[in-house]
Order: C-alpha cells, then structure tokens, then sequence
C-alpha cells in the first residue's frame, strides 16, 4: 500500500506537470484531435511497469508474518475502446504481464537461508475488461476513472507440478485467477495522437496459493488464503 501511495503522487506529478504546459496546456490552448472522441470503436496500445504483491491471511496469528519482496516488472497490450455514451466508454485491454516477488519465510524449523527464501516468478496474459468514466474534456485535458474485472492466466503457475516448496522446485499457484480493479488517468491530446497515462489496482478475489504435499509444510501450512494485489501503471497510445 505504501508504493501505491507513491506511485498516487509520482502520477499526481504528472497530471501537474501536464496543466503547467504553456504550448498545449495554455489558458487558450489549440484544441487538438476534437472529434477523436466521438469515433464508435477506436483502439491503441500500452506500454508499462508494475508492482505485485501478496495479501496473506494466517490460520493461526503467526509469531512473524511472512514476508514479500517486491520487484518491478513490465506490461505492454493492446486497448479496444467501444463508446457508449459521451462521458461512459467500455475497454477491453488484453496485455503481458511479468513480474517476481520474494517470499521470506520465518518458520523456526527452516535454517538453512535457501530454505528461507521462495522465489515466485509469473508471466500473466491479462484479460481485462473495464468501465471508463470520464469527466468534461477542458482543453487537451480528459481525467477519468477505471473500473471493472479481470481473468488472468499465470504461465509460472506450476499448478499440476507433483514437487513442491519442501524440495525447494516450485513455488505452486493456480493458473486461473479473478479479480477486480479500479484506477485513474488522464487523457492528454496531442497533435497526432492521444496519450493516456493512468494507474490502477488489481485485487484477486481468488486465494492463489496450492497447498504443499505435507499439511504441516512450514511454506503452506498456516496459510489460510493468498491473494494476487498489483499496481500497474500503464502509458497507452491512440
């Protein structure tokens, strides 16, 4: 939650950054692209980073939690807009997703340190599809807000293989998950193209996690659900 927050600001940067423009952002800007918002269908593409985590719930409070490292990864894919109303549009962005998170865990019988440490490594194809509210365009400028589901399908999810954490092989999760997912952006006009950089949340609402083979696992034993939360922030492209 602490990177979103920053993530929040760095975009909030941005969005000021933008209306501080004087060629394009001006008090009398020329207004750029004015019927490109009145197209039926239209379509673009996205390129970004991300940053996942784990929300972990425990069977029993444990004496200390496990802990998740995250790293950054990258997003690219394509956006399918169908206008619905003026102020109302319907996306469908189907995209690559990579990304590593690092599991440490603390249980007292794991001394060894690779026996401490979990790698999970995930290579998503991500289906979204979305709710795009928008506000009254002002200049070159649209802010909006995001909302909807999403299915994704993990690559790494090595949900049928038969080794688990206790050989130290694989890190296993299930391969179909769901979630939901909210954001921002902003619309930005350009001479030629639109630019549109946002941010958003992902949530499962799937626990994710397969259970090692020995109900007794150190990796798996306590946990009652582990559950996929992400931040993308994605630059897209009209």
């Amino acid at each position: 939650m602490k990177k979103f927050l920053v993530y929040i600001l760095l975009f909030a940067g941005l969005f000021a950054h933008a209306q501080l423009g004087t060629r394009i952002f001006g008090r009398d800007p020329i207004i750029n692209l004015e019927n490109f918002d009145k197209q039926r269908v239209h379509w673009g593409y996205y390129l970004g980073f991300n940053s996942y985590d784990f929300k972990i719930d425990y069977k029993t409070p444990p004496a200390t939690d496990i802990e998740v490292v995250s790293t950054t990864g990258f997003n690219v894919g394509l956006v399918g807009n169908l206008r619905i109303f003026e102020y109302l549009d319907l996306r469908f962005e189907p995209g690559l997703a990579y990304t590593q998170r690092n599991l440490r865990f603390t249980d007292p019988t794991l001394v060894e340190e690779w026996d401490k440490l979990r790698e999970v490594k995930s290579t998503y194809i991500h289906f979204p599809l979305l709710l795009k509210f928008s506000s009254k365009r002002t200049g070159n400028i649209k802010p909006y807000l995001l909302a909807g589901v999403s299915r994704t399908l993990n690559f790494d999810a090595h949900e049928k293989a038969k080794d688990d954490n206790m050989t130290g092989a694989n890190f296993r999760m299930k391969t179909w998950t769901n979630n939901w997912e909210v954001g921002a952006g902003i619309d930005i006009y350009f001479e030629y193209f639109k630019f549109s950089p946002s941010i958003r949340g992902v949530f499962s609402f799937d626990d994710e996690l397969i259970r090692d083979n020995d109900p007794n696992s150190p990796y798996t034993g306590n946990v009652a659900s582990m559950k996929t939360r992400g931040v993308f922030v994605n630059f897209t492209f009209h």
